[in-house]
């Protein structure tokens, strides 16, 4: 059982940035490919960023390309999301996850965290 917990929410001014981090706990962090998704309330989830296992490929959602940036230490069991020039339609709950390459691409996650929130203002 992997636990995951994030941090580095906040509010934040277009055009601003943030550094989200997700510690992992309970399980083998470097067996697992790791995403963050994004959620605004009555939306579906949408995978913003993923990495390997290994972190030798990373994936993005064609709005955070150029702007977003995901990375991984093994060694700290943690996922990070480093988010610059931070626009309001980026405000919604961000969570990270873990499962195999294949499935978490697809959206089909083993574990998760319970998210934390990033508002952008105007």
């Amino acid at each position: 059982q992997v636990q995951l917990a994030e941090s580095g929410g906040g509010l934040v001014q277009a055009g601003g940035s943030l550094r989200l981090s997700c510690v992992a706990s309970g399980g083998t962090f470097s067996s697992y490919a790791m995403g963050w998704f994004r959620q605004v309330a009555g939306t579906e989830s949408e995978l913003v960023a993923a990495i390997s296992s290994r972190g030798i490929t990373t994936d993005y959602t064609h709005s955070a390309k150029g702007r977003f940036t995901i990375s991984r230490d093994n060694a700290r069991n943690t996922v990070y999301l480093q988010m610059n020039s931070l626009k309001p339609e980026d405000t919604a709950v961000y969570y990270c996850a873990a499962a195999d390459w294949a499935p978490l691409v697809l959206g089909l996650i083993d574990y998760r965290g319970q998210g934390t929130q990033v508002t952008v203002s105007s």
